[in-house]
């Protein structure tokens, strides 16, 4: 990639990371945190300055965007989609970046914070990255490459095709989502006004990944309706609602089934929040694996823990609710197969190694999916999400740029 690039990609990136735009899992609006704006209207504006077409921020902060086909070939619209939020778990306020450049191995601490070290030792991609230039946060907050490498790619993508008309390409529709973060990316995304027949996010990790698969996932309700009584009489009366769902905690096997001790393919059962009292008690519960009958069989185990717990409790009752969130995107994604096989191409012909990879958790492509438009995930270069240990490269920056454009140019010679 030519170096005006690489320097428009840098000043673009450090531009949005100085926007605090972490998203609330609390809030009751949308989007999430009004702050996600200031940042949308930012990123329309220089839509416009690229002189895109159809350049908006709606009113739920979605800021979208259209590059015309410059081919007479009937093509597919492409979609390219990141978002502007960055995790409610850590601090995305008075970001302050640093380039570490010509990495030459070894640790690299944080200078904001001397407890925050990046170490070799537990960070295996890094050995990839000797003589590459790394950017990391003082150690005070996370960077923000979650997904704001993916914004900065996307725009630079598009000035690199607009600067080379003899890149032949289709359409191309432009989004930038907000509160992807706590799971409500699309929720007021039009897919129709969109306009899309296939889209990506931008918005993996690892330098080459292609992301065609997420978990399953659903949500486990369990109240427990136990008996209060003054405790001063409550022999042989009382029915303790928090002891009934403590029991059932302790029932979950202790050496697998939870986020802790599970990887890769494995999925889980994972208590994430307890609440109330003697009477009523609530447990919450997510429930994830890769395949649909795996999801069954952790809720059935989940039920029968549940009721073999109650039975030691006469006169407690419970009411055991099941809660569908996502399902995993490969479902969807292999009915068309062209979709991803047209990323890997497209990594191949950047000089990477393309490889698919799984996502332990959701994405806005996998809710898309199954909303008519196939959306697979392709790598930033970014790595450490969510912590202060944030970091990316940016020459595997300068990769997911010219996988973009690779993109778009097989679209148009093979779609």
């Amino acid at each position: 990639m030519e170096q005006k690039y690489t320097d428009q990609m840098i000043k673009r990136f450090m531009k949005y990371v100085s926007f605090d735009t972490q998203s609330s899992e609390e809030s009751e609006t949308f989007p999430s945190t009004m702050k996600q704006k200031e940042l949308g209207k930012v990123l329309a504006e220089e839509l416009k300055a690229l002189k895109l077409q159809d350049v908006e921020m709606d009113e739920w902060g979605y800021v979208t965007a259209t590059l015309p086909a410059n081919t007479d070939k009937k093509v597919p619209v492409i979609g390219l989609i990141s978002h502007m939020d960055t995790s409610p778990e850590v601090s995305g306020a008075h970001v302050k970046p640093v380039i570490h450049k010509n990495y030459q191995g070894g640790d690299i601490p944080l200078p904001g914070d001397p407890a925050q070290v990046i170490r070799f030792s537990d960070t295996p991609d890094l050995k990839n990255q000797i003589g590459c230039d790394i950017i990391t946060t003082d150690g005070t907050t996370l960077l923000g490459a979650d997904n704001k490498a993916g914004i900065a790619e996307i725009f630079t993508a598009v000035q690199v095709l607009i600067d080379h008309p003899d890149i032949k390409h289709g359409k191309i529709r432009v989004a930038v989502t907000p509160d992807e973060e706590v799971g409500r990316g699309t929720e007021h995304f039009d897919v129709k006004k969109f306009g899309a027949d296939y889209a990506y996010t931008i918005d993996g990790e690892t330098a080459g990944e292609i992301e065609n698969e997420t978990f399953c996932a659903d949500s486990v309700v369990i109240t427990i309706h136990g008996i209060n009584m003054h405790p001063g009489y409550a022999k042989g009366k009382l029915v303790n609602g928090i002891k009934v769902g403590a029991e059932i905690i302790a029932g979950l096997p202790k050496d697998n089934l939870s986020p802790e001790t599970t990887e890769k393919r494995d999925g889980y059962v994972h208590p994430h929040a307890i609440q109330g009292g003697v009477e009523t008690t609530t447990v919450k519960f997510l429930i994830r694996d890769f395949t649909v009958e795996g999801l069954r069989e952790k809720e059935d185990l989940l039920k029968e823990i549940s009721e073999t717990v109650l039975k030691k409790f006469s006169g407690a009752t419970m009411d055991f609710n099941v809660q569908e969130s996502y399902r995993n995107m490969r479902y969807k994604l292999d009915e068309d197969p062209k979709v991803v096989e047209f990323a890997l191409e497209a990594v191949k012909r950047s000089g990477l190694e393309p490889h698919l990879n799984i996502i332990r958790g959701g994405t806005d492509g996998s809710k898309l999916s199954y909303e008519g438009l196939l959306t697979p995930n392709i790598f930033t270069g970014g790595h450490n999400f969510h912590s202060k240990l944030e970091w990316v490269s940016i020459q595997d920056m300068e990769k997911a740029v010219e996988t973009i454009v690779n993109l778009v140019r097989i679209w148009e010679e093979r779609g």
